[in-house]
């Protein structure tokens, strides 16, 4: 399995990261076929959220994997706190985040996490205070690396003021060929469109700029996880010309999806999310698969996206 730097972390990571959301509703034997053949693919990468059913997610997957220190080494653990189910609201206060984090660290039955991310952004955190958070969980030893989830470049640059030399390495962002919104804004720069409206502070070429690695949640879903678009009739464009592409590199559509997004000289790194080891598989191929410059901007157009 291809792999790169995350970010200013200077630890390799599998270009491909395997998201546990939907581990919940598995068994644990179930859980760990997922895992053995993430593992057995390269893919050692596991996204986790305390929010993913309510922390059972994490659980099943301490169970599935045997957790203790052979395995711990061998794989990445990256989690997010900040959402609070059931509640209305996000929480970055030092207390919440301490004490997500800890949750984590004992559903997932580990002493560390190598990546923390806070999730959706509260509106009401103090910088001060988050770093503050995150630096105590760093000099515990109980988070390695930090980033964010779906954050601008002004609220990045905000919080980074106060974690002085300890870099914020990822950011999650929603990306997909159906939302792709992070990218159209800078190809319809000065036109009269809603296409060149910047709704997020041009935090593609931030994140590319401070070196931050983008991982794209959701690069089969459209909308807000409102449904897959691959082998959905609703979206014949699209299939069409991923199956063409599927059919010329040998591979499945699945593949040429996240192809499309490794494609990106951003560099980011794609959330698979799939349960199913055939399906995972169909993923971790798209490491080896490099389209061409044509075939990026044919799938682009493919999902509606005219080119100025």
């Amino acid at each position: 399995m291809r792999t790169m730097k995350l970010g200013k972390s200077g630890v390799d990571v599998p270009v491909i990261a395997v998201g546990c959301m939907r581990m919940a509703d598995k068994t644990v034997e179930e859980a760990k076929a997922v895992i053995d053949t993430a593992m057995n693919a390269g893919l050692n990468f596991f996204d986790h959220a305390d929010l993913y059913g309510g922390g059972k997610s994490e659980e099943v997957f301490a169970k599935a994997i045997g957790m203790n220190d052979d395995v711990r080494e061998k794989i990445i653990l990256q989690s997010k706190c900040g959402i609070c189910p059931g509640k209305v609201m996000f929480d970055f206060s030092k207390e919440h985040i301490i004490e997500s984090t800890e949750g984590c660290l004992k559903r997932l039955n580990t002493d560390y996490l190598d990546f923390l991310l806070l999730h959706r952004p509260d509106t009401l955190y103090e910088p001060e205070e988050v770093a503050e958070a995150l630096l105590t969980l760093k000099e515990q030893g109980k988070v390695h690396h930090f980033g964010v989830s779906n954050q601008n470049p002004m609220q990045m640059r905000l919080l980074q003021k106060y974690m002085g030399n300890e870099p914020i390495c990822a950011n999650q962002l929603q990306f997909s060929i159906t939302d792709c919104h992070i990218v159209k804004q800078g190809l319809y720069v000065n036109m009269r469109e809603d296409n060149a409206i910047d709704r997020d502070g041009g935090v593609l070429e931030y994140c590319r700029y401070e070196d931050i690695t983008i991982q794209a949640w959701s690069p089969f879903q459209y909308g807000f996880f409102e449904g897959v678009y691959v082998d959905n009739p609703d979206f014949p464009e699209i299939n069409a010309k991923l199956q063409e592409l599927a059919d010329k590199y040998g591979v499945t559509k699945s593949t040429i999806v996240l192809a499309w997004i490794l494609r990106h000289p951003a560099k980011m790194q794609p959330l698979t999310g799939t349960m199913n080891t055939q399906r995972l598989l169909e993923c971790a191929k798209a490491a080896d698969i490099t389209i061409t410059r044509q075939e990026w901007y044919e799938i682009f157009s493919s999902a509606g996206n005219v080119i100025p």
